[in-house]
């Protein structure tokens, strides 16, 4: 599995994923040129774009690639929130597995405050590899095997919340909405923890907050919690 990342945090996320087969983006939260130029101006190699939710530093070139001919997947939440339209729009549903190419993608429900946000699991029947991918999200009701990737949100953590509230950098009226929408150090170790991480390869941490996260201190963490190569994005 081969993962490029195009942008990660507040101001824009876009990931690209390929098998050697088959090549997804993974959300677009980006403009249509800078995704363009992320792809090598190969944007006809992508066979689909999975979009987690309507927020626009994940949606806001999906209609742009829908319009260039890229199918994008998401939610029915998502679609109507956005206001998607054409063929190259396609409705997904929680634990509804469908087929794209070389990859079984099963969608399934997250919280977080947008309409019918989601996750995806990835698994190429090419490579046998099982990607994981989730952001925007504080909890995960779901338990996953066999995983070999993992793509997910490590936004802040408490101390690093505390240290920015101190500072004045956030106000502290809007901690309670960080907790209920953002996956945390503390969330994410927990949910490693109870998942099976016997086969994981990789971890890439993705959507970290300028002023409540610390790099080094978070890459630490994982690997000490994991053992796997970690990434931070």
């Amino acid at each position: 599995m081969k993962i490029d990342i195009f942008a990660s945090g507040s101001s824009g996320n876009a990931y690209r994923i390929n098998d050697g087969k088959t090549h997804f983006l993974l959300d677009a939260g980006i403009p249509l040129k800078d995704i363009k130029i992320g792809c090598g101006f190969r944007v006809n190699q992508i066979e689909g774009c999975f979009i987690t939710h309507s927020h626009l530093d994940h949606s806001k070139a999906a209609q742009a690639l829908a319009s260039f001919g890229v199918d994008v997947y998401t939610s029915q939440g998502t679609i109507e929130t956005c206001r998607l339209t054409g063929h190259h729009i396609h409705r997904v549903k929680a634990l509804e597995e469908i087929r794209v190419g070389t990859f079984h993608i099963l969608p399934f429900d997250v919280q977080h405050d947008a309409p019918e946000p989601l996750g995806f699991l990835f698994t190429s029947t090419e490579t046998g590899e099982k990607l994981l991918y989730f952001t925007d999200t504080y909890y995960i009701k779901y338990r996953f095997r066999g995983l070999t990737h993992i793509m997910a949100e490590c936004n802040y953590d408490i101390e690093g919340v505390r240290r920015s509230t101190e500072a004045g950098y956030i106000p502290i009226e809007l901690v309670p909405r960080l907790m209920k929408s953002h996956m945390s150090l503390e969330h994410l170790i927990d949910l490693l923890k109870a998942n099976d991480l016997s086969s994981v390869k990789q971890i890439y941490l993705l959507h970290l907050s300028s002023n409540n996260s610390d790099e080094v201190r978070f890459r630490e963490a994982i690997q000490r919690q994991t053992g796997a190569e970690v990434y931070v994005c």
